[in-house]
C-alpha cells in the first residue's frame, strides 16, 4: 500500500511551527512510552538548569501545572476546572472504587489493563463484571453502578463503541469511567460524555512518567469521595497547606494530587504542542501508517494505530528488535504502534525484518 504524502503530518496541517521530532526512526512504541519533542527535551533541560541553579520556584511550578490544567482540559474537550491533576491514572480510579457503595456492580472489559480494573477488585467487596470489549454495552444493567474501559485496548490495539457503551450506561442510570490513556494524542478524545476520564500523558502524549489527569462531570463531583485531599486540593493550595480544617475546591481541583513537579514541567510542553494539533489529522496520518503494515502482514485494515497480532512465543518480537526496531509485546501478543515520528520508511522496516 503506497502511502499519499499528503497525509504526513506538516506544520500546516497539524498547526505547529515544527511538529518533527528529533529521534524515531525504527521507534514503534508510542503505546508503551512516547518519545519527546523536542520543545519537550528543551523544557525539561531549562527546568533542570533552574533547579541546579538553585532557580526554581514553588509559585513557577504551580504557574506550569494551572498552564498544563488547561491544555488537557483542551485535549479532553472540557473546561480547566473540571479537570484534575494527579501521578497516575490508577489513584484516578481508586477514588471511584472508594466511592463505590458496598456490593455496587462494575461492568468491565475482560483483558483491559490493570489500572482500569484493579482498584475495583481491591475493594473486595464490589460485584466486578468482567466481558469482552464488543459485549460491554449489553451487559450494562439498571444494577450497574459504573462501567470502566479504556478507549483504546493497550494489548489488542481494539477501540472501544465508546458512543453505544455510554448510551447504555445512561440509560441504566450508571456512571461512566474511560481511560484514554492510549487514545489522547493519536486521536479525537474531545467528545465523550463521561462522568469520569482518565489520561497519563507518558505515551501518545510523549509527555514525562508522572503527569495525568482526570476530566470530571457534575455527578461524579458530587458522589466521588476525594480520599487524596491534601494540600493541593485546596481552592488556593498555598492556603490549604495547614489542618485542622478540611479545605476542598470547589471544582474538580478537590481531587488534585500534589504535582511531581519536574515531570510538569515537560508535561506542559507536551500537552501544549498536543493541545495545538489537528488530532483528526494526525489520527488519518498514523492510521494510514498502521494500515500499510497491516497489509504487509496479511491482516485486514482497523481504525487503530496500533498493530497487535497472536506472538505467544515472541519470536515475531524477537525478528523487530534484532533488526534494530523499537517494538513491544503484550498478552502473548506482538504490538507495535506509530505516531508523528515515523513514516512509510518505518513501515517497511518492520514489514521486512518479519520477512515480509
Amino acid at each position: 500500500m503506497a502511502l499519499s504524502t499528503d497525509l504526513a503530518p506538516t506544520p500546516s496541517t497539524l498547526g505547529l511551527p515544527d511538529p518533527r521530532f528529533a529521534a524515531g526512526r525504527g521507534y514503534l512504541a508510542a503505546c508503551t512510552l512516547g518519545i519527546p519533542a523536542t520543545a519537550t527535551a528543551a523544557a525539561l533541560s531549562r527546568d533542570l538548569e533552574r533547579w541546579r541553579a538553585g532557580e526554581a520556584s514553588a509559585t513557577e511550578y504551580s504557574a506550569i501545572v494551572e498552564r498544563a490544567r488547561g491544555h488537557a482540559a483542551t485535549l479532553l474537550g472540557t473546561a480547566a476546572d473540571r479537570v484534575a491533576v494527579g501521578s497516575q491514572v490508577s489513584a484516578f480510579v481508586a477514588l471511584a472504587a472508594a466511592s463505590a457503595p458496598a456490593g455496587a456492580r462494575i461492568a468491565c472489559v475482560d483483558g483491559d489493563f490493570s489500572s482500569v480494573v484493579a482498584p475495583f477488585l481491591a475493594r473486595g467487596d464490589l460485584d466486578v463484571r468482567p466481558v469482552p470489549l464488543d459485549r460491554l454495552a449489553d451487559a450494562i444493567t439498571p444494577s450497574t453502578w459504573l462501567v470502566a474501559f479504556s478507549l483504546v485496548q493497550s494489548a489488542t490495539g481494539e477501540i472501544a463503541d465508546a458512543a453505544s457503551v455510554i448510551a447504555a450506561a445512561r440509560a441504566a442510570g450508571a456512571l461512566v469511567l474511560v481511560d484514554t490513556t492510549q487514545a489522547t494524542g493519536w486521536m479525537p478524545t474531545a467528545g465523550l460524555d463521561a462522568d469520569l476520564v482518565v489520561c497519563h500523558a507518558y505515551k501518545w502524549l510523549s509527555a514525562p512518567r508522572g503527569a495525568a489527569f482526570m476530566a470530571v462531570s457534575d455527578r461524579a463531583l458530587d458522589e466521588l469521595v476525594p480520599i487524596t485531599a491534601g494540600w493541593y486540593s485546596g481552592e488556593d493550595p498555598w492556603s490549604s497547606c495547614y489542618g485542622p480544617d478540611l479545605h476542598l475546591a470547589a471544582g474538580a481541583r478537590r481531587f488534585d494530587v500534589s504535582p511531581a513537579w519536574h515531570a510538569w514541567a515537560g508535561a506542559e510542553a507536551a500537552l501544549e504542542l498536543a493541545a495545538g494539533l489537528d488530532l483528526e489529522a494526525v489520527r488519518r496520518y498514523d492510521v494510514s501508517l498502521a494500515d500499510a503494515f497491516r497489509e504487509r502482514l496479511g491482516l485486514p485494515p482497523s481504525a487503530s494505530a496500533i498493530v497487535s497480532w497472536p506472538d505467544a512465543e515472541g519470536r515475531d518480537l524477537a525478528s523487530l528488535t534484532a533488526a534494530g526496531l523499537t517494538a513491544s509485546g503484550r498478552a502473548g501478543r506482538a504490538r507495535v504502534a506509530f505516531h508523528l515520528w515515523n513514516d512509510a520508511e518505518d513501515v517497511d522496516l518492520a514489514a521486512r525484518a518479519l520477512g515480509r
